[in-house]
């Protein structure tokens, strides 16, 4: 009996030194500075998110927040950085969904995949996307479109930035809930593809608002519709897919936070607690967000976690579907 009473005791010991010690972490975290890992080059939306969220935490904690932009391998190699990084809190890694949900359909391997070697902290933002098209195109709306292509399967182009970007997938789900078929033209990046669709070489493109606007208020580029769930509060006249009979369809891009397997929960639910608030504060929105047409999806971890698991059970289904490798 006393044997037992011993290992009870060792055992209420350690229990109260475990949470003592995670009460501990909590409270002294950070105590110095953080890096935060993008996998892809300085300039893009992730890496504005990033630093737009370093700033913040940097100036809410009083501790240095460092951004190391890691391109290369289709963000697999920071993915791959970070998810070997000790998991203390002072490692993240700020990506897309291509990385978080994408890849693992894509990819006959991969050396990390987000959702075996990563804790879900928070998601950060969505950037939805605009269905454009050259304005010789004769159509105005998304119906037309679709009658448009039904017409002529296949002779409408449509540019991509890689196979299995956004770009191309979004159509790709498009085609697949319409009937309807389009010819994709791979390009290196959203930049090229874009100057392609204005100079009329191709037809059609999907990507984020803030990428074509000028072209688009300039007459360069027709909008029928944006993909993101809900109006746009700066064009409130422009309908959204969903609306024009597709209610499920959501195209735009969206950027999260995450730790290596293994970081303190505590440390999890600080990064979290706090993002949300940076995240959700109208002035940071305004300042930050709005310009690039960026909206908030802060969340707890376990809202993110969902995000992620239902994202990869959809992308997983289009992308088998439609028989899209990227190697």
């Amino acid at each position: 009996m006393s044997a037992l009473r011993s290992g009870f005791a060792l055992v209420l010991a350690f229990c109260l030194w475990a949470g003592q010690t995670a009460v501990a972490s909590a409270q002294t975290y950070p105590n110095k500075p953080i890096h935060i890992v993008v996998p892809f080059a300085p300039g893009g939306i992730t890496d504005i998110v990033a630093r737009a969220l370093a700033s913040k935490l940097s100036e809410n904690w009083g501790q240095q927040v460092v951004i190391e932009n890691k391109p290369g391998a289709s963000g697999q190699l920071g993915t791959d950085y970070v998810a070997r990084a000790a998991p203390d809190g002072y490692t993240l890694l700020v990506s897309a969904d291509t990385t978080f949900v994408m890849n693992q359909h894509l990819f006959s391997k991969l050396n990390s995949n987000p959702i075996d070697d990563f804790v879900p902290i928070s998601g950060l933002g969505i950037s939805p996307q605009a269905l454009a098209v050259h304005p010789s195109v004769p159509v105005n709306n998304v119906k037309e479109l679709i009658e448009l292509a039904k017409k002529k399967p296949g002779e409408i182009t449509y540019g991509t930035f890689g196979s299995g970007s956004s770009g191309h997938l979004n159509i790709e789900w498009f085609q697949g809930l319409t009937g309807t078929k389009f010819t994709p033209v791979h390009y290196r990046g959203a930049a090229p593809a874009i100057t392609d669709v204005v100079g009329g070489h191709i037809q059609m493109i999907i990507v984020s608002i803030g990428l074509i606007e000028q072209n688009w208020q300039a007459g360069k580029l027709k909008v029928l519709a944006f993909g993101s769930t809900k109006r746009i509060p700066q064009y409130p006249n422009v309908p959204t897919i969903a609306e024009s009979g597709f209610p499920e369809f959501e195209a735009g891009s969206w950027y999260g936070l995450a730790a290596p397997k293994g970081t303190p929960r505590d440390i999890v639910e600080k990064l979290s607690a706090e993002t949300q608030k940076i995240f959700n504060d109208p002035a940071f929105q305004e300042k930050y967000l709005a310009k690039s047409f960026i909206f908030s999806i802060a969340s707890s971890p376990a809202t993110f976690a969902e995000r992620l698991r239902a994202d990869s059970e959809r992308w997983g289904k289009v992308i088998r579907d439609a028989k899209v490798k990227v190697e």
